[in-house]
């Protein structure tokens, strides 16, 4: 909760790139990869991903080459990718590194231990090996592909950041 009607901290629109005002447009599904065990779990919340139907399925995403998340994923191979759901704006926000978070990521919620790296009770989620990872823009492009699905029988209204702000469809 908030009691400014905007972020008194975000870049004005006029002084940001036109690239990144673009991309501010283009509604994305957020979502959380993790990867890494106990003790040493690192996730980030990605909204600039795809998944791609094939045989195998693959994934693509956009991470911060100084992230822990890249560390962790170098370091196993391996990492999950959790689409997040309607409300899952604090935990988004926690992971994005935007709001604190006492005693690590991993402090609050019920977690899994998958051998790809902790994944939030009840949600769906893919097992994804890395496969290729380089620069591309600001970001690596992570390549991988999906070797585990996991898909609960419930299903959510996805998160969706469009323009600075959080919604669902």
């Amino acid at each position: 909760m908030s009691i400014h009607a905007t972020d008194p901290f975000a870049t004005p629109d006029d002084q940001r790139s036109p690239v990144r005002r673009l991309r501010g447009r283009l509604p994305a599904a957020v979502s959380l990869w993790t990867a890494g065990g106990a003790g040493a779990a690192a996730g980030l919340t990605v909204s600039s991903m795809l998944v791609v139907d094939g045989d195998p399925g693959r994934v693509v995403g956009l991470v911060d080459d100084e992230s822990d998340l890249w560390t962790a994923i170098e370091a196993t191979g391996r990492f999950a990718v959790t689409p997040l759901a309607e409300g899952d704006n604090q935990l988004a926000e926690r992971f994005a590194g935007l709001m604190p978070a006492p005693g690590g990521l991993f402090a609050t919620g019920e977690w899994d231990a998958t051998d790809w790296g902790p994944v939030p009770r009840g949600y769906p989620w893919a097992g994804c090996g890395l496969d290729s990872a380089r620069e591309f823009g600001w970001s690596l492009l992570v390549e991988a592909t999906i070797q585990r699905v996991e898909l609960p029988a419930t299903a959510a209204k996805p998160l969706v950041h469009h323009r600075g702000r959080y919604t669902s469809i």
